[in-house]
């Protein structure tokens, strides 16, 4: 997809000269970055297909990227026989986040043909570069003055526009069911949350808010952006999915499941269908046999305790306790950090080591989690008991 003002290509040559400049070199830098990080993500032992779709978005955006490059760098202007190369897979970009997305929040699911479909687009995209970087100059030249530029780059540009806002509205949704999940069958998640990813989305985002601006500025005015801010913004993302990319923690014991639908709000009504046989059991799993101190513990875990199906254990805590797993497990931890420090335990252990043997399995957690159930840190609800 041709970025910046679309104007007549100059004749071939096979002498450039490139003028050096702080921005080129960034550029440039920005692009090797991210084939790099693409790479390395290839061989990445936990996430595999996750990272293989974040490998090929890298991919596509660094080869976009290039584009950019050639224009900044004026290496178009000094050899026009480059215009066309097979490096435009922009229709890609939200097939491959939203899959990613996909990938990361469920481990067992499974790319198939019925999902290929997605991708006829960005097929359709690299066909036509492909077969017009295999013919001349005077083929490729006629086919910019009569087709590309009246036609199929508003129809690139637009489309991928489209496309990317449509998809990362789509796991943007699909992150805020799967946070849901997280909170309703894990008891840590300060890794499960993916906070990150939530913030590159908002940032594609707001990449699409620059592009509006630019189609808007070509459609109204026939008047094409000079300053790309949409460039440099693309390439702080590509830069950042590489680092965080590379940095997920395995999400093995992740099994959401987008096609399921989010569990139904609290009600009175609801509460009522309560069994108080399975109420009462699991009281017992955390008040008696406190399993909240397991820094780990699921919902599964305390299911297979209690002998019941996960779902129904579930919906009691949900509608019986009106509170998330979660929630309802870290009231257990705080509630025993809260006795611990009433004795004379803050005498013995630190309010750290207190918070370790109360279930919490990291202080960022503990400090977080007490504050939320309490509205006091940690140390001042200490000093105020003292």
């Amino acid at each position: 997809m041709a970025n910046g003002t679309p104007s007549d290509p100059p004749i071939p040559s096979l002498l450039m000269q490139v003028h050096v400049s702080l921005a080129i070199l960034l550029a440039n830098a920005i692009v090797i970055i991210g084939f790099f990080s693409a790479g390395l993500l290839l061989f990445v032992s936990t996430n595999r297909q996750a990272n293989r779709f974040l490998a090929l978005l890298m991919f596509s955006i660094s080869c976009w990227l290039i584009d950019g490059l050639f224009r900044l760098a004026n290496i178009y202007g000094q050899n026009a026989s480059l215009y066309f190369l097979p490096i435009f897979y922009s229709l890609g970009f939200g097939p491959l986040i939203y899959f990613y997305v996909r990938s990361l929040t469920d481990s067992q699911f499974v790319f198939t043909r019925h999902h290929a479909w997605h991708f006829l687009p960005v097929a359709i995209q690299a066909s036509l570069y492909i077969v017009l970087s295999l013919n001349s100059y005077e083929f490729r030249d006629w086919f910019w003055q009569t087709i590309h530029y009246p036609v199929t780059y508003r129809i690139e540009f637009d489309g991928t526009w489209l496309s990317l806002l449509i998809y990362v509205g789509l796991s943007l949704r699909l992150l805020q069911w799967y946070r849901r999940y997280v909170q309703e069958n894990f008891s840590e998640t300060s890794q499960l949350t993916l906070r990150w990813l939530q913030v590159l989305l908002i940032g594609l985002v707001l990449i699409c808010g620059q592009w509006t601006y630019e189609m808007v500025l070509r459609d109204r005015f026939n008047s094409y952006y000079v300053n790309d801010y949409s460039y440099w913004m693309l390439g702080v993302v590509l830069v950042a999915m590489g680092i965080v990319g590379l940095q997920q923690r395995t999400m093995e014991q992740v099994q959401f499941h987008a096609e399921a639908t989010p569990a139904p709000p609290f009600t009175e009504k609801a509460a009522d269908k309560v069994n108080p046989e399975y109420l009462e059991r699991i009281r017992r799993a955390m008040n008696i046999d406190r399993l909240y101190l397991n820094p780990t513990l699921t919902l599964i875990e305390l299911a297979q305790h209690v002998k019941l199906n996960p779902k129904v254990v579930s919906q009691v805590i949900n509608t019986g306790m009106q509170q998330s797993f979660n929630d309802f497990v870290n009231a257990h931890r705080v509630s025993e950090v809260k006795q611990r420090l009433h004795s004379d335990d803050l005498n013995r252990f630190t309010l750290l080591g207190i918070a370790l043997e109360s279930g919490f399995n990291s202080k960022t957690t503990f400090n977080r989690i007490f504050k939320e159930h309490t509205g006091l840190s940690p140390s001042a609800f200490a000093m105020a008991r003292s």
